[in-house]
């Protein structure tokens, strides 16, 4: 299925410890961020907003500006130095930092409590949500990681072959390697046991 048309989770990875680097994950191992129904997809997946949340509003300027600010939290994210090597983002991040901050002014959609058919209290948006409004809880979510140095200092890139994803490592004694034990990490371990498997040939 391709995507532009599939809304399927398997397309759409939700699994590096913060939305804003979820965010980031949407350019490997192609684009992912390319239609308003995929976009509305992942912007649900994330949690932003509950499920049948409405986003048909939303159109090709939401593509722009996730993938802008997609750009600018992956810049610094990659170029702003952990605790310990000097303050503030790397030279050359100073649009980006302006861009993110600029962002992150905006205010999130506001959530309400409502009750279901049952009676049970579940969250739905006072209103359809605005592309600035949805923009604004991620910048708010990247300006929170990046100024905290704890949790900067687990932000990790994974040791697969060719993969850029960054994640946020908080396993036991930061240990984790891959983006995913179940993708990067299997085929680490699959092409291990074809070099063993070769070496034993010899």
């Amino acid at each position: 299925m391709a995507l532009g048309t599939a809304t399927v989770a398997y397309e759409l990875r939700f699994d590096a410890g913060r939305i804003c680097l979820d965010l980031l994950a949407t350019t490997h191992p192609e684009e992912r961020l390319d239609s308003t129904e995929v976009l509305g997809a992942w912007i649900v997946g994330s949690g932003l907003v509950p499920q049948g949340t409405d986003l048909t509003h939303a159109d090709p300027s939401w593509l722009v500006g996730f993938r802008e600010l997609r750009g600018c939290i992956g810049q610094l994210v990659r170029g702003t130095p952990g605790p310990g090597h000097g303050h503030g983002p790397a030279p050359g991040n100073d649009l980006a930092l302006a861009h993110l901050n600029a962002a992150a002014r905006a205010a999130p959609p506001a959530p309400r409590a409502v009750p279901d058919e049952e009676g049970a209290l579940v969250r739905e948006l006072v209103g359809p949500p605005g592309c600035a409004a949805l923009l604004g809880a991620i910048a708010r979510d990247a300006v929170e990681l990046l100024t905290d140095p704890v949790a900067r200092a687990g932000i990790r890139e994974c040791e697969g072959d060719n993969c850029p994803i960054v994640y946020l490592d908080t396993s036991r004694g930061r240990r984790r390697r891959w983006c995913s034990s179940e993708v990067c990490g299997n085929r680490e371990r699959v092409a291990r046991h074809r070099r063993r498997a070769a070496l034993s040939r010899t």
